[in-house]
């Protein structure tokens, strides 16, 4: 199972984002507060779009029929994915100084529903499509999600604040709610599509029925 994770996709992102995390400290540039936590939101963004693409398969149309149900697949693949991007999430934070670091329970929540949300996009894109690799569109989706919620959402259900904001804690009691959301969609999208067939019965004619003649 573990072959079949894109990990290409997923390292590709997990650089990105440590690489956008360090770059203060390549720059030589004096960290504050606000870029720290804007570079570890910029990190976990790249992080997601590497796993929008967990769920791509080209076989999918061949592994339908198993007898192995799909949300079980899709919790192996979870499951290889999750001690690696553990121990990036620790290197990310590792990288932001600790006098400017942002209260780490804090971030990893959005981190962690920014996750889970690539994630159920990815499972509605298998669920509801029957495009083998979606990974670009649901990535597309996912950055095209994050920079609307910043530029439309209006400032009294912000998500995006900073530490010192007195909406901190109501801004994170939304992206609880972004969480537990996203993790419904996903559970729902996880098992087969059923698909129901329509019998058209064709009546057979009778001698009294004069299309029989």
């Amino acid at each position: 199972m573990g072959r079949t994770v894109p990990w290409r996709a997923l390292g590709a992102g997990a650089v990105v984002g440590l690489l956008l995390v360090a770059l203060p400290r390549l720059l030589s540039v004096e960290p504050d507060p606000w870029l720290s936590l804007n570079l570890l939101r910029a990190a976990v963004l790249a992080f997601a779009l590497g796993l929008a693409f967990l769920l791509d398969d080209p076989a999918r149309h061949l592994t339908t029929p198993v007898t192995t149900r799909r949300w079980v697949r899709t919790g192996l693949r979870v499951a290889w994915v999750v001690p690696p991007a553990a121990l990036w999430w620790t290197a990310a934070l590792a990288l932001v100084p600790e006098k400017v670091r942002p209260p780490v329970g804090s971030v990893t929540l959005e981190a962690g529903a920014t996750a889970v949300f690539a994630l159920a996009a990815a499972a509605m894109a298998v669920r509801f499509g029957n495009e083998p690799e979606s990974g670009p569109t649901v990535a597309a989706g996912v950055l095209t999600t994050a920079v609307l919620a910043q530029v439309l959402l209006p400032d009294r259900w912000s998500l995006f604040v900073a530490t010192g904001d007195p909406r901190w804690e109501a801004a994170h009691e939304r992206w609880a709610l972004v969480l537990a959301l996203a993790a419904l969609v996903w559970g729902a999208c996880g098992p087969e599509p059923v698909r129901r067939g329509f019998r058209f019965l064709r009546r057979r004619p009778t001698a009294a029925d004069p299309s029989a003649a």
